[in-house]
């Protein structure tokens, strides 16, 4: 059966971008099979709002447009790009993982200053300072000192 048509208003409503972001992501080759019909207008299918939604989770999890662009041409060439592809994923996975843990120590010492502040505001005594144990691998990483 057929896979239905849509048309690039559709698929802005559909997926909450922009007609200008959606034609800008095509531009830049990051969304591959779109087709035109007959009168020169882009159409699009279902197959189109998963890759939108897998452009929007890979940007919020900070990969690069030019690594977009690589993954979106690599699955282009087809099935011969699959080591590529999974590769090319699992060292962006890899990086995600690694700011989540940064992100987590984070975490860890805002709730401590929040229950500081906490103790504080109850107490009407301000508490001692101890900073909870972040081991060397939850350290938050800095670029300048």
């Amino acid at each position: 059966m057929p896979q239905a048509i849509l048309r690039i208003g559709q698929l802005s409503s559909l997926t909450g971008r922009s007609v200008h972001t959606i034609r800008w992501y095509e531009s830049q080759g990051l969304i591959p099979g779109v087709r035109r019909d007959r009168g020169g207008r882009r159409t699009y299918t279902h197959l189109h709002l998963n890759w939108l939604d897998l452009i929007d989770r890979l940007r919020r999890t900070g990969m690069s447009i030019a690594h977009i662009r690589e993954y979106a041409a690599l699955a282009k060439k087809g099935d011969s790009t699959l080591h590529r592809r999974r590769r090319l994923l699992a060292a962006h996975r890899s990086r995600v993982e690694s700011k989540i843990a940064e992100w987590t120590a984070a975490l860890k010492l805002l709730d401590h200053k929040i229950d500081f502040y906490g103790q504080w505001l109850a107490t009407g005594v301000r508490p001692d300072i101890s900073f909870p144990q972040i081991r060397n691998s939850e350290k938050v990483k800095r670029s300048s000192p």
